[in-house]
């Protein structure tokens, strides 16, 4: 139902740009690429479920190299995609040049919010399903140390370690926190080795559940968790099937949903900030066959009674981004 595209070089761009339809939604995937298992990989589940829905077609980019994204990018609104959603905090800078470029072009893009006119921002609330699921991880933790991995060291993936630590110590305040991050460049996304040494290294500090917030390099992370005989939480898609009765959940961020929703709207994509926070089911921890016997009871009301906490705000979750510090830490 779709078309791929990964780019060699300049000549590539211009033969991938002759052959797409006009109008046909399209989508271009974060570094990591779309079999991330995690975030581009949720964007792609979203895009297939409105193509089987809708029985149209759509096109999908994988970039390789930052260089890529405004070519990329120009390429797609010259050749008649619309709307055309891109997965990523780290298109912002590009894609408010390029909107003003293609007026009539609908833009949406997942992280981040881009003011302008044509441009759908959809941002989530990251923060209140990482609270969740560090209140899970506090529950299961028998050591009291709990670790967090995230990738690329930039404030939105602090909004995930922030939200998990005051839910681990909203169970107990005296509950440690390891917290580790994989680089400070885009390649922290899909570095799975280096995951993999890091979390090793919480293990040995004590740490008997991590949580993964770093795409592609969650997974070595998670096979390290499983290896190392703990637990694990996966994030954005859910990772529960990875390994089996090791993961203790995943805080799901349904971007596929996002997508769908893009592609549903079409050229009729209304611009502007959306937000998918908790109430929205935008965030959630996973629940499923593959973590039914980790999860307790008493998890699972801990669980149901915080989502209503925070749902009719009586519980306030910390946002990393509007002051850069948590109050936890």
């Amino acid at each position: 139902m779709s078309c791929i595209t990964k780019f060699l070089g300049a000549g590539a761009v211009l033969a991938f740009t002759a052959g797409v339809a006009a109008a046909e939604p399209a989508i271009i995937y974060d570094l990591g690429g779309k079999y991330d298992k995690s975030f581009n990989e949720a964007a792609w589940h979203g895009a297939q479920r409105w193509a089987k829905e809708s029985g149209k077609k759509f096109r999908e980019v994988e970039i390789q190299s930052e260089a890529q994204r405004e070519q990329v990018l120009k390429r797609l609104a010259q050749s008649g995609a619309n709307p055309i959603a891109m997965t990523g905090f780290a298109f912002a800078d590009v894609l408010n040049k390029v909107a003003p470029e293609f007026p009539k072009t609908k833009f949406a893009i997942v992280d981040s919010v881009v003011k302008q006119p044509n441009v759908q921002s959809i941002v989530f609330t990251e923060e209140q399903g990482s609270y969740l699921v560090g209140i899970m991880a506090a529950m299961a933790s028998k050591t009291g140390t709990v670790g967090f991995i995230g990738g690329m060291d930039i404030p939105l993936i602090h909004k995930f370690e922030c939200g998990y630590a005051q839910g681990v110590k909203s169970v107990n305040a005296k509950d440690k926190v390891i917290v580790n991050y994989t680089g400070t460049t885009p390649a922290a996304w899909n570095d799975p080795v280096k995951g993999s040494e890091l979390a090793k290294g919480q293990i040995s500090q004590g740490a008997d559940v991590i949580y993964a917030a770093a795409g592609g390099t969650g997974v070595g992370v998670l096979q390290a968790a499983a290896d190392g005989k703990i637990l694990s939480i996966g994030v954005d898609s859910d990772q529960n099937y990875l390994h089996p009765g090791q993961v203790l959940t995943s805080m799901t961020k349904r971007v596929d949903n996002a997508i769908y929703n893009v592609f549903k709207a079409g050229a009729n994509l209304k611009p502007g900030v959306k937000v998918m926070d908790l109430k929205a089911g935008g965030v959630a921890p996973a629940m499923d066959k593959y973590n039914a016997k980790l999860v307790t009871p008493a998890m699972k009301a801990a669980v149901d009674k915080a989502t209503k906490g925070i749902e009719d705000g009586s519980i306030k979750v910390h946002d990393y981004t509007t002051d850069n510090k948590c109050p936890v830490e």
